[in-house]
This record gives structure tokens, sequence and C-alpha cells, in this order.
């Protein structure tokens, strides 16, 4: 006896809402019905499927139980996302195999947005970008990546589409497709051309439907070395020394962004040799870190930074992170913590590294404390560096050189973007982090001590070292970044600030 060709599969917000689906792998077509499914729907279920079916009744639990492994999702397979994608054409062509309905109840199945939106995120992937964002506006929805912390459209779908494309990625982040009223989080595991992504996806009700944020995070680059991040010579030496201390506090700063997350995970890899417990609170968990225990934190049921970090005491650890410290509560127990012989990483929005010391003062932590825990401050940026492909030389204008608080009467060469192909006609391929680091030594310590001010702190712990902006200058200085990059970054530094 021969099988019956299977059906193409109904949607999942069909499935959902009608409480009917089809069982895939069965002789003869059968399909689930939820208990509470209404006899209507039967006939709906003949006019889309276009035959006679079996029926196999389920109690709501089990239903959604099968919904969720029929319409889970497995690797985006390249080959079949390419082969979907006219090479000419790209992304735009996917669109030209979706229906024109706009009720995502009507289609018998989701192949066209499963295609679009695997195709999307392929094409993320391949062109490195760190987040998806689709946008739906009044006559128009706009998908854009951000690549190299730029924002740029690559696609414009008709506004249409923009439901069915929530709804899909709902499913696959098992959020409720039913509630558009409040933002929702998810995640998402893929698989894309061997490589692990973890997504994460965040929701937002708008005036005209809801935005969807997809980040993407390459378990890859979680596992960098130190020696990875690109820090000159004297700043990698003082830094991996500073991380050879069992105890003290120390500290990442910088804006939203700029690295701090992938520099403490680095620092937690160099750190982790296996005869040491480390544990670290994150919220959220971006990466699965092998041999470290990791929790998240939940505010909604009292999972703070603060309240984690007193009962992780009792955990027996050596080495802790705790992902920001954001308050008063967080920073005193992390020094309290630190003070009792142990290594405690955390990340804290402030400009510059002295400028960590003053926000800490300022939160109310004492004077004293700060003094004596804290082992070191890394302030750090991300720039972009010039593709290597199209970058031209130049000499460097008198407004680059007072921006730079060079010399106006000394001469030097500079690089600038042109764009091409390899870059997609950026001029920038990639980012490189630009550091300053603040080691606390005994002059700093009776500086915090006597309550000194941050210019003076600032001059004090750099009269040898670089400042972010000394150091984006030696990236100028051998091509790998151009000057407007730099300039951007640290025009709002420290004692830069009039730049």
């Amino acid at each position: 006896m021969s099988q019956t060709a299977p059906p193409r599969q109904v949607s999942y917000v069909f499935a959902r809402e009608k409480g009917m689906v089809c069982l895939p792998q069965r002789e003869a077509l059968t399909v689930a019905v939820r208990e509470d499914a209404r006899p209507v729907h039967l006939l709906e279920m003949r006019r889309l499927l276009g035959r006679v079916f079996e029926v196999e009744g389920y109690s709501r639990a089990s239903y959604e139980q099968l919904l969720e492994e029929i319409f889970s999702r497995g690797p985006v397979d390249s080959s079949e996302v390419e082969a979907a994608m006219d090479s000419r054409r790209g992304l735009e062509s996917l669109i030209d195999n979706l229906p024109e309905s706009t009720d995502v109840l009507e289609g018998a199945d989701d192949a066209p947005i499963i295609s679009l939106i695997n195709g999307i995120l392929h094409d993320a992937v391949r062109r490195r970008a760190s987040d998806i964002h689709i946008d739906p506006f009044e006559d128009r929805l706009s998908i854009r990546y951000r690549i190299d912390g730029d924002l740029s459209e690559v696609l414009a779908p008709p506004r249409q589409l923009s439901d069915a494309i929530a709804s899909r990625i709902k499913v696959m982040s098992r959020l409720d497709i039913a509630e558009r009223r409040l933002p929702q989080d998810g995640r998402i595991s893929l698989s894309i051309g061997g490589r692990s992504i973890d997504v994460r996806v965040a929701t937002l009700p708008t005036r005209f439907g809801e935005r969807i944020v997809l980040r993407l995070l390459d378990t890859r680059n979680a596992l960098l070395d130190l020696s990875d991040l690109g820090m000159d010579p004297d700043t990698f030496r003082r830094f991996a020394d500073v991380l050879t201390h069992p105890n003290g506090v120390v500290l990442v700063t910088g804006p939203v962004g700029s690295g701090k997350t992938t520099t403490l995970y680095s620092a937690l890899s160099r750190l982790n040799t296996g005869r040491g417990n480390i544990m670290t609170l994150e919220d959220p968990i971006e990466y699965g870190l092998p041999g470290i225990s990791q929790t998240q934190m939940d505010h909604r049921v009292g999972l703070t930074f603060a309240a984690t970090l007193r009962s992780i005491l009792r955990q027996d650890p050596n080495i802790v992170m705790v992902g920001e410290i954001r308050d008063v509560e967080t920073a005193e127990v992390a020094f309290e913590f630190a003070s009792t012989g142990r290594l405690a990483l955390s990340t804290l929005h402030t400009n510059s590294a002295a400028g960590a010391i003053t926000r800490l003062r300022d939160m109310g932590v004492e004077p004293y404390l700060v003094a004596s825990t804290l082992r070191a401050v890394l302030a750090q940026r991300l720039v972009r560096q010039l593709c290597d492909n199209c970058k031209h030389q130049r000499e460097a204008t008198e407004e680059e050189k007072r921006l730079l608080e060079q010399d106006p009467a000394r001469a030097f060469m500079v690089h600038d973007a042109e764009g091409c192909l390899a870059c997609g006609h950026t001029g920038y391929k990639g980012r490189i982090g630009i550091y300053e680091l603040l080691v606390v030594d005994p002059d700093l310590r009776h500086l915090i001590s006597a309550g000194a001010g941050e210019h003076d702190i600032d001059a004090a712990a750099f009269r040898r070292h670089d400042h972010l902006l000394d150091n984006g200058l030696r990236h100028i200085m051998t091509g790998a970044t151009s000057p407007g990059e730099v300039i951007s970054a640290c025009r709002k530094e420290g004692r830069h600030a009039d730049v």
C-alpha cells in the first residue's frame, strides 16, 4: 500500500487558534484536534487541506506540547536558504514568494514566511550583524542590521507582512503570539552554517504594530582569549597582572555596546584554570561559559544582584562576576565580598576610568572601602576598523591635529575610509578596542582615601600610561582606524571633555 503524500502543514497561528494541526509521519492524513475545538473549524480544516482526514483527540496540555514539537526551530540550512534566494536580488527575491493575503489565518502554511526569516538570519550572520531591527511604520516595514555599531536598512517588505513576521518570530522564541499589548523577551538557539548562534528576542508594542529586535550572539565571540582583544602591550601586561591577584574589585567601564561583557568573559576564561570556584550573576546570561556557574537575575521574584551576591557567599566562590553595578546596595555588597579575600569583576557606566571612582563615591560607597578594595578600572570603547582593501592615506588636517591634541606644526599621515565591495561600501570592516587602564597603587589609594577629585586621580593614574585618546592615536598612526572614529569615541572623555 503506497503512503499518502504528506499535506502542507497549516500555519502555527491557525493551529493555535483553531485547535487543529496535521500530525506528521502518519500513513493516513490525520489531524490532531484539541478538546475545546469547535466543530465548525473541522469544515475550515477540510477546505484548507482539500481532502478528507482522520481525527485524533488531544487534551489542552498534550496539544500545546504537540505544537511545540511540530513547530520547533531546527538549524537554518545555509544551502536551502541560498538556493531559495536569487543571487542578484538577495533577500528581495524571497518576498516574491509571499502570499498577497494579509490575514495569517488564511494561509495554508508558514513556508514563505519561514523562508524569509531564515534568509534574514542567514544574511545577517554572513554580514557580521550584531542586531536585526524590524520596525513597522504606517506605510512600510523596515528591516535593518546593526553592523560595526551602525544601523542600515537592508529590506523593506510590504507593511502587511508585519503581523505574520512577528507571529513567526514569536513561535521561534516561545513567546505568546496572542499578547500584543505588552513587551516580551525570548530566545532562539540556532545553528547557521555550522555556527551556534544564540538570538535574544525583544518585542515592543508601537503605534503601527510590534517592533522586534533580535540580538545575534555568536558563541565563538565569548571564548576570546585576553590576547585577542587588541590591547596594546603595556595595557595587556598590566591588566593580565591585575587578574593574578586573588582579591579585590576589577571594574570595566564604558557605554552600552563598547564590549565590556566580552572583556569580562575573556578575563574569566583566563582565570578559569579549574583550581577555583568561579560564579557569575548576569542579566541576562549572554553566553554559556564551560566550567563556570552562571546565574540569571530575575527581579520579579527578588533575584537581584545584591540579594544573590549575599547568598552566593555560602557557595564558597573564589571569583564572582557581577553583570553590572547599578546601585549603592550592589556596589557595597560587591566591595564587602572582595574585602573578604575574594576577586570580584563587574561593569559600571562611566565616561572614564577615573570617573568610576567618583561614581562609586557619589553612590555612597565609603572612600576607605574603595581605596582598600578597588584593584583596577579598565575603560574602553570600540571603533570601526578600516577596510584594508580600500583605505587611502592622506595628511592630517589642522582641525584633526587640534582634536587629537597634537602639535599643529607636526605633519603626520592618517588613513580614511573609501568603500568597496569587500566592506559593503562602508569603508570599514570589523571593530577594534581602545583602552585606558587605571591600576590602584599606594599613591592612588592615598588620594582616594583623602577624597581627591576626578582630575587629580586622573592625572596621577595616567602620568606614564595611555588615556583613551592616546591609545586611539596609536591605531590611527598604524592605519587601523580613521581620525573621525577615535575623535567620535573619545571626545567626551575625562580630560578631553572640551574636544
